[in-house]
């Protein structure tokens, strides 16, 4: 039975509207969901507050061996590159000269010193006047002063250590004519232990320092202010600990910064003289620090640090921090957070300020080891 048109145009109206309906359904947006984020809780713990700085290693005494008389050497009495002791010989310079000026000295206080004792007897006969005897007295010390110079003369060609320690190389072999007064050192004698250690620490961060001090941010150390340790040239650490001995009292005019002196023992004697070292100084102790995992500090479009915390209403707020150093994988912040904050670690990237989420403890955020906390927030 053929469809009458005005029934076949009803029957297109209706389908068009079932259409549409499906299409209208299909195109309409799912439900929005509240984005999930993994926060770590801010506490405050102490944090012993340490530099870093770089330095050179010093012998603790230095001493340049010179000829105290002329002469020719004779002996060479030590090995280049050994311990020596305050005393020791090391060289031996001609003597016989000197030997024979001694000689001569003592004829001459032996001949001065009698004719001044007759001279005594005969002026309390006044056979003689008392200037003869005057005379023949000051001849006598004269003599006896010339016989200690040459006394001296005869020791000084024994040329002896000033210092114990480690003597360097010989600057002369046997055969070479040495003078009193000359400006070249036969040799130099290092003492190695202990050791000191000259670091340099720019003046503004000594300021910084004492500022924060004084208005009570930063508590002394107590007696770990004085001890030092040091990293040596190829990253190992050194067994032994220093102690601060002195800052200097003026500022290096061309680098802006402070030179500090640290002693440390040094009984295997690994540390050399000119030695490149970074020493580790204990500058005070912050009673309420907040360090802050790496992964919750970012930088916005100035390149300020920032990081996204989760406020009261579970909704996300932008801080601008302040932050001083790195302390392995966190920052230690002063400004811009506080106890009891949660910063978020995980889920940044679908977030933005005024969001509402859903805050969970974070699961990307590592220890003290370096493992992954466990998802409860708790290290593991």
């Amino acid at each position: 039975m053929p469809i009458k048109p005005a029934s076949a145009a009803l029957l297109s109206l209706f389908a068009a509207t079932i259409l549409l309906a499906g299409c209208e359904q299909q195109s309409a947006p799912p439900a929005q969901q509240t984005p999930q984020v993994g926060v770590v809780t801010l506490e405050a713990e102490p944090f012993a507050l340490t530099s870093e700085l770089p330095g050179r290693t010093r012998a603790y005494r230095i001493a340049e061996v010179r000829p105290q008389v002329n002469g020719i050497i004779q002996k060479r009495l030590f090995t280049e590159g050994s311990e020596v002791k305050a005393g020791q010989q090391l060289y031996q310079i001609d003597a016989s000269v000197y030997e024979a000026t001694l000689k001569s000295a003592q004829a001459s206080l032996a001949s001065s010193k009698s004719l001044a004792d007759r001279y005594a007897d005969l002026v309390k006969d006044q056979a003689v006047s008392r200037q003869a005897y005057d005379e023949a007295r000051a001849a006598a010390l004269q003599a006896e002063a010339n016989l200690e110079q040459a006394r001296i003369n005869v020791r000084y060609t024994k040329v002896l250590a000033p210092i114990s320690g480690r003597i360097g190389r010989s600057a002369v072999t046997e055969g070479a004519l040495v003078s009193n007064g000359q400006a070249d050192e036969l040799a130099t004698i290092q003492q190695l232990d202990p050791i000191y250690v000259d670091v340099t620490q720019p003046a503004r961060e000594l300021l910084a320092l004492r500022r924060d001090l004084a208005e009570g941010r930063l508590q002394k150390a107590s007696e770990n202010a004085a001890k030092v340790t040091l990293t040596l040239e190829d990253g190992s650490q050194y067994a032994h600990e220093g102690k601060l001995e002195f800052s200097e009292v003026s500022v290096d005019t061309g680098t802006g910064s402070v030179t500090l002196r640290a002693m440390f023992p040094n009984p295997e004697r690994i540390l050399l003289p000119g030695m490149f070292v970074r020493a580790q100084l204990v500058a005070g102790v912050k009673s309420e620090a907040l360090l802050v995992p790496q992964q919750g500090v970012t930088r916005n479009t100035k390149g300020d640090p920032v990081a996204m915390v989760v406020n009261a209403e579970n909704k996300v707020e932008m801080r601008q921090l302040k932050t001083e150093r790195t302390v392995g994988n966190r920052w230690l912040v002063s400004e811009g957070l506080n106890p009891g904050d949660r910063v978020i670690t995980e889920g940044l990237q679908f977030i933005q300020p005024g969001v509402e989420v859903n805050a969970v403890p974070a699961g990307n955020v590592a220890n003290g080891n370096g493992a992954a906390a466990a998802p409860n927030g708790q290290e593991g």
